[in-house]
């Protein structure tokens, strides 16, 4: 029968124009040239801490996606990231993936303010607001009329709009009374491999390529140890915050490259960078390559070593560090590597030939 004989005149319509937007959405789904492969670790300090601050509840929303996001298995035995937290977020229609690192500030336990409220809230937000945008231009089919275009939901939003926008949201958040945090965020896009980032403090990442370093990200700092770093200021004037650093996400670092096939993107916190030197990411990447499995299992393993790594030289005293060298750098003696709470994030591009 007729949609017009069994139903009134609008409501066929109505249904022929979403009949047709499905044969479209059929026949002309976007091709994805690129995929990501991502893979994360993490480790808290093993240090013990006098401040008892409340964590976010269990079952609040910021809990449930905390909890949810550390259930990630990896091969590392750390269950807490410590001050430190991460996001991974595939973006709308699967047009990319968003990630991000985090570092909250340990200075503010002296006040006690826990550090890690602020970067999980941070990457919480990072995460919400990616989940709804696309990497790119939003792809509207040619071929829909006026209306349906309308109906296309989301819009592009870039590592630094998606920084300023969760700042927002820590800010709104009544749990998180103070703090500050540093944060390093990227998108990659599917469509066309381009990568984007924004980053303030001495949180950061590197692109490497052909077992040489692309890009790496350069620390924003005030003066040494010191980094760039949002802040929320508590609004109750009984405590004072003569030393807290307020800076903007206007004040992030911004970078584009695009990307090609083989290319491995690291994003870490000063944890890895404090302990690690890029070189030696670059070798341990190509050690891992040369040992074969699966893309997946490969980024996995980076992460993994990564953070071992970190941790076996941030416990030496025998072994000159980049935070050791840093601090000879500005006249200041510092012998080995520096215990941190260390985050990565790694991704690796495939393009479709």
């Amino acid at each position: 029968m007729p949609l017009h004989h069994a139903y009134a005149p609008a409501m066929a319509r109505a249904i022929l124009r979403k009949s047709l937007r499905s044969t479209r959405n059929m026949f002309s789904a976007p091709l994805r040239p690129y995929k990501f492969h991502i893979g994360a670790s993490w480790a808290g300090k093993n240090m013990l801490q006098s401040l008892k601050a409340p964590s976010f509840p269990s079952r609040s929303d910021i809990g449930m996606w905390r909890d949810h996001t550390l259930s990630r298995a990896k091969a590392v035995n750390s269950v807490s990231a410590g001050q430190d937290f991460l996001f991974m977020q595939s973006m709308r229609n699967d047009s990319g993936i968003a990630f991000g690192v985090a570092d909250g500030v340990g200075g503010w336990a002296e006040s006690g303010v826990d550090p890690s409220l602020f970067s999980q809230a941070l990457m919480f937000h990072a995460h919400r607001y990616s989940r709804n945008a696309w990497a790119g231009e939003p792809e509207i089919d040619p071929t829909l009329d006026y209306e349906e275009r309308e109906e296309i939901e989301g819009w592009e939003m870039t590592p630094y709009e998606c920084l300023d926008l969760a700042y927002g949201g820590v800010l709104r958040e009544k749990f998180v009374q103070a703090g500050a945090s540093t944060a390093c965020l990227i998108t990659l896009n599917a469509s066309s491999g381009v990568l984007r980032s924004a980053n303030l403090g001495d949180s950061g990442f590197i692109v490497i390529r052909s077992n040489s370093i692309l890009y790496r990200q350069r620390p924003q700092t005030h003066f040494f140890n010191c980094p760039k770093q949002l802040t929320k200021l508590p609004t109750s004037s009984l405590r004072r915050f003569s030393r807290a650093c307020v800076d903007s996400p206007s004040e992030a670092e911004t970078y584009r490259v695009k990307l090609g096939d083989g290319d491995i993107v690291i994003a870490y916190t000063d944890g890895l960078a404090d302990n690690v030197f890029a070189s030696e990411m670059v070798q341990l990447c190509a050690l891992i390559a040369r040992r074969g499995g699966t893309e997946d299992e490969q980024v996995q393993m980076i992460a993994d070593r990564l953070v071992d790594c970190a941790r076996l030289c941030m416990n030496s005293t025998m072994r000159v560090s980049p935070f050791e060298r840093d601090a000879a750098r500005h006249g200041m003696y510092f012998r080995g590597g520096k215990p941190d709470d260390v985050t990565v994030v790694v991704a690796l591009v495939r393009e479709a030939t």
